[in-house]
């Protein structure tokens, strides 16, 4: 089916500034976890009007994310960005009980870690320009000179924002037609596809728990009383 560019384009608007206003909350402004890949995730798949199917990629986009700890200044993927554009991918063709085709459900986690790798490297150059636009202002920000503080705020802020819808409009723009394109080949059926997904996320998941088992004080109790509480929920639900 051929794509049709200006609904294409249409669609790249919302979901590129939703992907700049999420982009945000990783570091500049209001660090409030609406970054994390379930939470993009499922707003991304809700611009696409498959909120279900945007949840479903955000949770094994979240499996994936318990590996990387955003410490300080180093490298670490930037999910924010990257998790709306997958929900939005992860809608493509979504069927009506809200799970995501198979194809497209592929496409969107194969998007996000994509998108989030370079994401992270963007947030390096992010930080690159904000200090190349400081160093001429040391003396004022040394002074304490308040205007030279908020001016560089706001346009540290104003960058990152491009830099997160930067992101999700390409991002959008080449993964949609991929997801069309994969539903309409995709022959595996839909059980062993999801199935295949998210065995392998759940192991990194698995992995990265481990981990923290053994690194951090008080974690098991932690997650034995967090799967508690969510078995309970689920029962209570059913």
């Amino acid at each position: 089916m051929p794509i049709d560019l200006t609904t294409l384009f249409a669609s790249m608007l919302p979901v590129a500034l939703l992907a700049g206003i999420i982009g945000l909350d990783v570091v500049s402004f209001p660090q409030a976890m609406l970054s994390r890949p379930i939470v993009g995730a499922t707003l991304g798949g809700a611009l696409a009007g498959a909120p279900e199917a945007g949840l479903v990629c955000g949770t094994a986009l979240e499996c994936l994310a318990l590996e990387s700890l955003p410490v300080g200044a180093s490298r670490y993927p930037e999910w924010g960005s990257s998790s709306v554009v997958a929900g939005t991918v992860a809608a493509v063709g979504a069927a009506p009980n809200g799970l995501p085709d198979p194809g497209a459900f592929a496409v969107a986690v194969v998007v996000g870690i994509l998108a989030a790798w370079f994401g992270g490297w963007s947030m390096v150059k992010h930080r690159q320009l904000i200090a190349r636009f400081a160093r001429p202002r040391l003396d004022q920000l040394a002074a304490g000179s308040r205007n030279t503080v908020i001016g560089l705020q706001v346009f540290g802020m104003t960058a990152d924002f491009a830099r997160g819808a930067l992101i999700g409009a390409t991002t959008f723009l080449l993964a949609v037609p991929t997801a069309q394109h994969v539903n309409a080949a995709w022959s595996l059926p839909a059980d062993i596809s999801r199935a295949v997904v998210v065995t392998s996320v759940a192991a990194v998941a698995a992995a990265a728990v481990w981990k923290d088992f053994h690194a951090i004080s008080g974690t098991r109790r932690l997650f034995i009383a967090a799967l508690a509480v969510g078995t309970l929920l689920v029962v209570l639900s059913a």
